[in-house]
């Protein structure tokens, strides 16, 4: 068979540590290639050869049967091979058109022509079924669109091989559908496509095969179709994961948080719901749909018109989020990158620096041991891996960085938690540990809101459902009796 992509026997190695040993790949022309593992298994840093960040210190890459050698990204575009990253790094000072065509901009006379240059976008929106003001500014877009701006900048190379990393990570299931289509539409010319995402939904969905890494090593290839969610878990991780959801869940007590109405023009509606202690309440709908700005306005990060808010019965309205963490209630936000952590620092200081107050002296003054004692003792009880509490928060994997805003948010000595996305763009293994210890906080009698994307998740974790459709609540269900095509029956109706 002629393939479109074979490397072969890749190896790589950073100080010393192999990030990569042996490692090979096959995608066929008219495909796409699922390139699957836990987070530190190699798929970056394979990709990152692939698109010339890195250059392999073994191994060898084949184009279409030829030998070629990539050391930098101009060269691995001017190869065919392109690649939408999953960390977003958009311009935010220059349009959407100027992003997508940067470095390629159409001129006359030497001057940049900005009107052939959205017409080039158009275009390109109009034949991947994208709409968005080519004019707009970057920084005025919400995070879906600039990765659809991604998406579209990549597709705009008109490459044979194109790299996936996350591509919906961070849209809504209409976009994800376009997303599909735009793929199809791109396997029927002949083009290969490699994705990596850790839905296994969406791999089931779109992957014609599926090529496993784990420790930096290759694992198997296999077609997607002689597979299933089991045997790849068990690949990914070396081992059965038969309780990816933890089994013993706690009992609810006395409601703790109660909403009545609350309402914001534009954005929700008449939203009413309970918390009780020792609960985990999932709110489930697409993105969109009102479920983080409902959770914005609780937290006193805006707001809103008109409704209560009763904390324990007492009826309480934050303007801002200071308030709300006096009053125990902690917001981890579904960006922990931009929002939850300070990446270029330490992870002591990333659980530390919402609470300077218990690490510092009368005087203001930091105190390095007690800072030192407390970080030390959330890196054991979270079971956070890093080689040591220095290490800079940005080099940890995604469920480990997720642990350490977890940890950070501990430290304000909370009664309620609000966990938005909490396992977005991590691992199954980690996925697994992270459920783990919201079971352990809900036992300890913390509660637990949590938004999320993944209806096994919904139901998987919460005592019941909150469903979220056209910026109100359609509907409410309890565990036992939620199911996938029940909670996405308010596409059909307004109630369950």
């Amino acid at each position: 068979m002629d393939y479109l992509l074979e490397m072969k026997s890749i190896s790589k190695s950073f100080s010393g540590l192999k990030a990569l040993h042996n490692v090979s790949l096959r995608l066929r022309p008219g495909s796409v290639l699922a390139l699957m593992g836990e987070n530190g298994a190699g798929k970056s840093t394979l990709m990152k050869i692939l698109s010339g960040i890195h250059r392999p210190d073994e191994g060898e890459i084949f184009i279409k049967g030829n030998r070629v050698t990539i050391d930098s990204p101009r060269d691995a575009l001017k190869l065919g091979i392109s690649m939408i990253h999953q960390e977003l790094t958009p311009i935010n000072e220059m349009t959407v058109a100027e992003n997508i065509f940067l470095g390629r901009e159409p001129t006359r006379m030497g001057v940049l022509w900005y009107a052939e240059l959205y017409r080039w976008t158009k275009e390109l929106f109009d034949q991947i079924g994208i709409q968005l003001d080519p004019q707009t500014k970057m920084k005025d877009l919400k995070v879906s669109d600039v990765q659809l701006v991604e998406i579209s900048k990549a597709v705009s190379y008109d490459s044979d091989i194109m790299i996936m990393d996350e591509p919906t990570s961070a849209i809504t299931d209409r976009e994800v559908s376009q997303l599909f289509r735009v793929i199809q539409d791109l396997k029927s010319r002949g083009k290969g496509i490699i994705y990596i995402s850790h839905k296994m939904n969406e791999i089931f969905q779109i992957a014609d095969d599926i090529t496993v890494l784990r420790d930096g090593q290759y694992i198997d290839t296999k077609p997607a179709g002689q597979t299933n969610n089991k045997e790849l878990i068990s690949m990914m991780v070396g081992r059965e994961l038969k309780d990816i959801f933890p089994g013993q869940k706690s009992a609810p007590g006395e409601v703790v948080l109660e909403v009545k109405g609350l309402t914001k023009a534009k954005w929700f509606h008449n939203v009413s719901f309970q918390l009780r202690k020792g609960e985990i309440l999932g709110f489930a709908g697409l993105m969109g749909s009102g479920r983080t700005e409902v959770m914005e306005a609780l937290f006193g990060m805006t707001p809103y018109d008109s409704g209560e808010i009763l904390l324990e019965g007492r009826r309480v309205h934050f303007k801002t989020p200071s308030e709300a963490i006096k009053n125990g209630i902690a917001f981890i936000t579904e960006d922990r990158k931009v929002e939850g952590l300070n990446l270029p620092s330490s992870v002591k200081h990333n659980i530390t620096i919402s609470s300077l107050g218990k690490v510092s002296s009368r005087a203001g003054v930091l105190q390095p041991k007690q800072e030192n004692k407390i970080a030390d003792y959330y890196i054991e009880s979270l079971r956070i891996k890093t080689p040591s509490r220095d290490q800079w928060v940005q080099y940890l994997s995604g469920g480990n960085q997720q642990k350490v805003v977890i940890a950070k948010w501990l430290m304000t000595n909370p009664r309620i938690l609000i966990m938005d996305e909490p396992t977005r763009g991590i691992d199954i293994g980690a996925k697994t540990e992270i459920y783990k210890l919201m079971n352990d906080l809900v036992h300890e009698g913390y509660s637990i809101i949590m938004i999320s994307s993944e209806l096994p998740e919904v139901i998987g974790m919460s005592h019941r459902i909150v469903v979220f459709h056209n910026r109100t609540v359609a509907g409410e269900l309890n565990q036992d009796e939620a199911t996938q095509e029940k909670l996405w029956s308010w596409r059909r109706a307004n109630t369950l």
